[in-house]
Parts: C-alpha cells; sequence; structure tokens
C-alpha cells in the first residue's frame, strides 16, 4: 500500500516506539505537539520558551510540560526558571501576524510607543506578546503596567528617562504573580502603590534624611516597614534607638528593632513607649522599695541609740 504522507524532503525527527506508546496511552495532544516542537529543536530550549512558536498561553504550556514530565520524556526542573528564562521567543512573522489579526494588540503597540516616545522594534513588540499571549495580561491591563513602569522611573530620575522593555517584562512577571490580571484588580494594586509612595518623604523625614527619593535598598526598607504597620512616628523611635547605640543610622539595626516590636504587637508610638512602662514602673518600685527598706533601718538605729 503506497504511503498516505507527503514527503517535504527534511523529515529529520524521529520518536522510538516505546514513546510513541507512552503519547499515545496518555492520549494528550499538547504533550506530543510540545513533544515534536522540543524535538525539533535537539531538547536545546526550555518547554515554555516554545510557547510563541505554539501559539500557547502559559498555562497551557506549563500544563503540557507536566505531562511529560510525569511520562518521563522531560528532565525533572531543578529549581524553578527565571522569568526571563521563560519568556518565549516570538520570530519576526509571527509577530507580524499577530498585528495583523489583533486590532486590540495594534492599539496596544500604538499606545506603548506613544508612552515610551519611540518606535518598538520587533523584539519590543515580542515583549508585549508574551504579555498578553504567554502570562494571560488584557491588553489593558498591560498598557497600565507601561504607565506604572514609566511613571516609577520618570519619579526616580527625572523627567525624560524611560524604562526599558526588560523591566516592562519582569514587572509584568511580578503583577501575573500576584495575580494582577484585571483592570480592576490592577487599579486597586496602583492606588495602594500610590499611597506607598506618597508616604516615604514622611519616613525619610523621621531618618533625618531630608526630602530626596530613597535608594532601591532604602526603599525596600521603608516599604516592608510600612507593610508591618509602622507609621513614621514609630520609625523615629526605632531611629532614636539606633542612634544612641550606633551613632549613626545603621539601616539592618534599625530593621532588628523595629522587627522585634513587630513580633510584640507594639506598632504605634503610644504601643512602643507603653510597651517599655512596665519595666520601667518594676524599677521604680525596686528604688522605691530600697529607699523604704533603707528608712526603717534609719529609723531603727536611731530608737536604739535613744535608748
Amino acid at each position: 500500500m503506497p504511503s498516505c504522507l507527503v514527503h517535504t524532503g527534511d523529515e529529520s525527527v524521529t520518536l522510538s516506539a516505546a514513546t510513541v506508546k507512552r503519547l499515545l496511552d496518555r492520549g494528550d495532544g499538547d504533550a506530543a505537539l510540545l513533544y515534536l516542537a522540543l524535538l525539533r529543536h535537539q531538547g536545546t530550549v526550555p518547554p515554555r520558551s516554545l510557547a510563541g512558536e505554539l501559539r500557547w498561553d502559559r498555562s497551557r504550556i506549563e500544563a503540557a510540560e507536566a505531562v511529560l514530565r510525569e511520562l518521563g520524556l522531560v528532565a525533572p526542573a531543578e529549581t524553578p526558571p527565571a522569568p526571563a528564562e521563560e519568556r518565549p521567543v516570538y520570530q519576526q512573522s509571527e509577530v507580524a501576524e499577530r498585528l495583523e489579526e489583533s486590532g486590540a494588540f495594534q492599539a496596544l503597540v500604538r499606545a506603548v510607543e506613544g508612552k515610551l516616545g519611540k518606535k518598538l522594534t520587533t523584539a519590543d513588540v515580542g515583549v508585549l506578546l508574551g504579555l498578553t499571549d504567554y502570562l494571560g495580561l488584557p491588553e489593558d491591563v498591560v498598557y497600565l503596567l507601561v504607565c506604572h513602569c514609566a511613571e516609577r522611573v520618570s519619579r526616580r530620575f527625572g523627567p525624560g528617562r524611560r524604562p526599558g522593555m526588560k523591566q516592562i517584562e519582569k514587572e509584568g512577571y511580578a503583577w501575573a504573580r500576584m495575580g494582577i490580571d484585571t483592570q480592576s484588580a490592577a487599579d486597586a494594586y496602583l492606588r495602594a502603590y500610590a499611597r506607598r509612595q506618597g508616604a516615604l518623604p514622611q519616613y525619610m523625614r523621621a531618618l533625618q534624611l531630608g526630602d530626596r527619593y530613597p535608594a532601591p535598598s532604602e526603599e525596600k526598607y521603608l516599604l516592608s516597614w510600612q507593610e508591618m504597620g509602622f507609621p513614621p512616628e514609630a520609625v523615629a523611635l526605632a531611629y532614636d534607638k539606633t542612634m544612641l547605640k550606633c551613632h549613626e543610622l545603621k539601616w539592618a539595626y534599625c530593621n532588628g528593632i523595629l522587627k522585634r516590636w513587630h513580633e510584640a504587637g507594639l506598632h504605634t508610638a503610644e504601643e512602643i513607649q507603653a510597651g517599655d512602662r512596665p519595666a520601667a514602673r518594676r524599677a521604680e518600685g525596686q528604688l522605691s522599695g530600697d529607699t523604704d527598706r533603707e528608712m526603717r533601718r534609719y529609723m531603727q538605729d536611731l530608737h536604739r541609740n535613744r535608748r
């Protein structure tokens, strides 16, 4: 019987009979397609980087990858890949096809170009495609993400500075991990972010650092103290204790003080000061008791001498 296959002259991908049986027994078409794509690349690329080639979103390719691992056809992952390593690679033809097919994606690209003040390259558009197709973020959420990154860079480095696409991509993965995948969730996150940022100058003044913008490492401390529930007044108390001990601002030491207060459930300045009062009262009581005993001894001695 003649073959029913159309030979293209470049059939070089081969599967063993045992592998074919595993895939057929499992009956998962996505797993089979992903395995073929991996074979095409001789297994030299991470499975998730093929999302662009297969035109799959993140959940679909992760599910197929999990099946292949269960079947023993893909090596177990020792450590989770970093976001940059997970990012799918989109070819120029795939980017062009998406731009032609999707009016919403076209509008997103134009809006981002306007926000960043530059023409996006194919690689840049591929980042946006990864955020929408691979991570599954809607176009309106991605635009809010880009605006957020642009405002953050402008605030830190001054007007005219713009974020790079790698920064935008990194923030997009952070949003995906936090579940910020709707406009309402993005709005809520941005409002909370604005409140936290708006309070930073008060914390900097509490630390006697003036009105300058905090450095990234300093900002991490300040935001973590906000998340613990410490107002600037409480941080000022921790700063005072730090200066008494270290004679200069030691961020790690100040952080240690605040962490101990946090573990003790003391957050406001009133709670912190009240938390120190029992010890003070014990010291005062002990001093008072010692004085009373001295006075009694003095009176006893005086009475004996009069006899």
